[in-house]
């Protein structure tokens, strides 16, 4: 299932994408307007969404705004360091970290998967990362296992970590460099774990302005998913709309010799296989 939160008329709220139509289920008595209510329904809301696709009105998908599929998560966080070719490309400047970097992306940043992203005024080393994201669909502490970890997985959707990298180095929390408003696109919705069942075997591109960057899949990950929900769980609770961005592949503008930073009017697209793409062009900050 691909569930949405999209804007039509003015009214923001949820729907199921299929083909080139959006389900309107908001529509139907009971179901929730948002997606993190919905997660907090667990198990018997999202069979609940599935059986109002009969009842709900759709929606040329042409005609809607799609927003990112969580707009007010509690959480943001980001691995770093987690694809082997990566740590590979960037160990002139950063040692190969010992163990699951975690960070935080503040929620202020998360942006559509077509919306457009600032060029800060007070830099120029915008870059771009591609990477999956685990949307959590339940409230958990101290997970271990597989199956537990899948338990609290809702789904998996794209983001582009945007990275200004002469501020993500002001500390070693990198919080600043990962935060800057609009910075984290997420999109263009949520496949559902049922329906993505080999997320560590997917095929994650990038391209600026139609030259692929990045090429990598999810099979070069040193963590699996299960480790990442075990580590974060083991400090804090996760919750339901919880975004957990988990790495990406080689191919970075920093690690290019001499980098190559994003510039204003650049396009960049991030597309992961089983769930689609999302698109943002940089202008400058207003």
């Amino acid at each position: 299932m691909k569930l949405a939160t999209f804007t039509h008329n003015g009214s923001t709220r949820i729907g199921i994408v299929e083909g080139d139509e959006i389900m309107d289920v908001s529509a139907v008595a009971g179901v929730p307007s948002d997606m993190v209510t919905l997660l907090e329904s667990g198990p018997s809301g999202l069979e609940a969404v599935r059986k109002a696709t009969t009842a709900a009105r759709p929606l040329p998908l042409s005609s809607v705004r799609l927003e990112a599929p969580v707009l007010r998560p509690r959480k943001f966080l980001g691995l770093g360091g987690s694809y082997k070719s990566h740590v590979k490309e960037v160990a002139h400047l950063i040692a190969p970290p010992k163990h699951q970097t975690w960070f935080n992306k503040q929620v202020t940043c998360v942006n559509g998967p077509y919306d457009d992203i600032h060029l800060p005024k007070v830099s120029d080393t915008l870059d771009y990362e591609g990477e999956l994201a685990i949307i959590i669909g339940a409230r958990g502490r101290h997970v271990r296992g597989r199956d537990a970890a899948r338990q609290m997985t809702a789904g998996f959707t794209v983001c582009n970590d945007f990275s200004v990298r002469e501020w993500q180095t002001r500390a070693f929390t990198a919080t600043l460099g990962k935060s800057f408003d609009t910075h984290g696109p997420l999109g263009p919705w949520m496949v559902t774990l049922d329906e993505l069942a080999n997320a560590h075997s997917l095929s994650l591109r990038t391209w600026v302005n139609g030259e692929l960057r990045q090429d990598g899949n999810t099979s070069e990950l040193i963590y699996r998913f299960t480790e990442m929900i075990e580590e974060l769980t083991t400090v804090f609770t996760l919750e339901p709309g919880d975004i957990l961005t988990t790495g990406s592949p080689a191919g970075v503008g920093a690690a290019r010799q001499p980098p190559l930073y994003l510039r204003s009017g650049d396009v960049v697209r991030v597309e992961i296989e089983g769930i689609g793409h999302i698109e943002n062009r940089v202008v400058p900050e207003p």
